[in-house]
């Protein structure tokens, strides 16, 4: 997916923060297991254009990094096809922004995409700077 158009589109983890849209090379979903007594998720990730290792001094294995986006209750099947097409549109577009996903729908199995331009939240006025402050006193 790594592509120009990209770079200015970042996309919001469920917990790493926001990562750039260009630097996705993959989109998953997978299944956790259950651990004491938690029910198994399912989460949707990414994986990203840097390697991760892991491991001891005998063994060292190298992957690709992954970072979950969204996790549910049950598996959203049609989520890593539309976050793509929801990617290659705004990238043939130019568009600049951030893409969060949730969770929705009664069985928690669906992900909608939100999308939110850079410059739709930009002041219609100019901010006051520091210099057009005056002190009242």
């Amino acid at each position: 997916m790594s592509d120009m158009g990209m770079a200015g589109i970042w996309i919001r983890t469920l917990g790493d923060g926001l990562i750039r849209a260009d630097q996705v090379i993959g989109i998953a979903n997978h299944r956790t297991p259950s651990l004491s007594g938690k029910p198994a998720r399912w989460l949707l990730t990414v994986s990203l254009a840097v390697p991760a290792g892991s491991g001891s001094a005998e063994s060292w294995d190298l992957t690709s990094l992954h970072r979950t986006l969204v996790q549910s209750d049950r598996e959203a099947r049609q989520a890593p096809e539309e976050l793509a097409r929801l990617l290659a549109r705004l990238a043939a577009v130019g568009a600049t922004g951030v893409v969060t996903p949730r969770v929705c729908g009664p069985d928690r199995d669906e992900v909608h995409f939100e999308f939110t331009r850079f410059d739709s939240d930009v002041p219609a006025e100019p901010m006051p700077t520091q210099a057009d402050m005056v002190a009242v006193g």
